[in-house]
């Protein structure tokens, strides 16, 4: 697995979402401990990992998750420090997911080759996608004070209508999956693209199965980021 961090850049877009949520702008050659103390505009970039370069095209319900707060100096810092460490934490416990820090947050994203994924037009969790998330779930216990993004995604086959309901029932599935685990419901929001927002190219078997994918974006919630104010202002 490859733990990134990435560059997408910030996009124009404030959407409203159950989530409270501050970002700060990724920056080139930064670390993320340094990412985190830059003053920053919108969350763009955690969206945009999230459901690819075609924000706008679609998509099902409010996904915002990414209000444009600012949160910049020793508290960002702090985030971002606690951000890194879980998302090493991640890459440790599930090799094959793709790992990328992302402004203030972390994306995981799994396709068939790495971790969690589904029969062909099936939703249900096998053992295997369990395994990956159990691991998972138990970052989710160690790091409680993070709220969790679950998006579902499918390739281009089958008539829209069918891979919408295909890529909801999946994430579903997946949420489902982590709250039966004991992780509180309120920490979880779901969403959904159907295949209105790949990442590959849906002509090609390797580009479909990639864009067989479900992303669980975590975000520090108000909790850490009141805590990391105030431990800014001590110091």
């Amino acid at each position: 697995m490859k733990l990134t961090i990435n560059k997408i850049s910030s996009i124009a877009l404030i959407l409203m979402f159950a989530i409270t949520l501050t970002n700060c702008n990724a920056t080139k050659n930064a670390n993320n401990k340094q990412k985190g103390a830059v003053i920053g505009a919108t969350g763009g970039a955690i969206l945009g990992a999230i459901i690819g370069n075609n924000v706008g095209k679609g998509g099902n319900g409010e996904l915002g998750a990414v209000i444009g707060g600012v949160l910049g100096g020793g508290a960002g810092v702090l985030i971002g420090n606690k951000m890194d460490k879980q998302a090493k934490k991640i890459e440790t416990e599930i090799p094959g997911a793709v790992v990328e820090r992302v402004d203030d947050g972390i994306v995981v994203t799994f396709d068939e080759n790495s971790g969690v994924y589904f029969d062909t037009a099936k939703y249900n969790v096998n053992e295997a996608s369990k395994t990956a998330l159990h691991k998972l779930v138990n970052v989710f216990r160690e790091y409680p004070d993070t709220n969790i993004l679950v998006v579902g995604h499918t390739d281009s086959v089958g008539s829209d209508q069918n891979n919408m309901t295909l890529s909801k029932n999946r994430a579903y599935a997946v949420t489902n999956y982590i709250t039966g685990q004991g992780i509180n419901i309120g920490r979880l929001t779901t969403n959904w693209f159907g295949e209105e927002q790949p990442t590959n190219d849906n002509t090609t078997a390797e580009g479909r199965a990639k864009n067989r994918r479900v992303n669980i974006a975590i975000l520090p919630n108000e909790k850490m980021i009141n805590d990391a104010k105030t431990q800014s202002d001590k110091n």
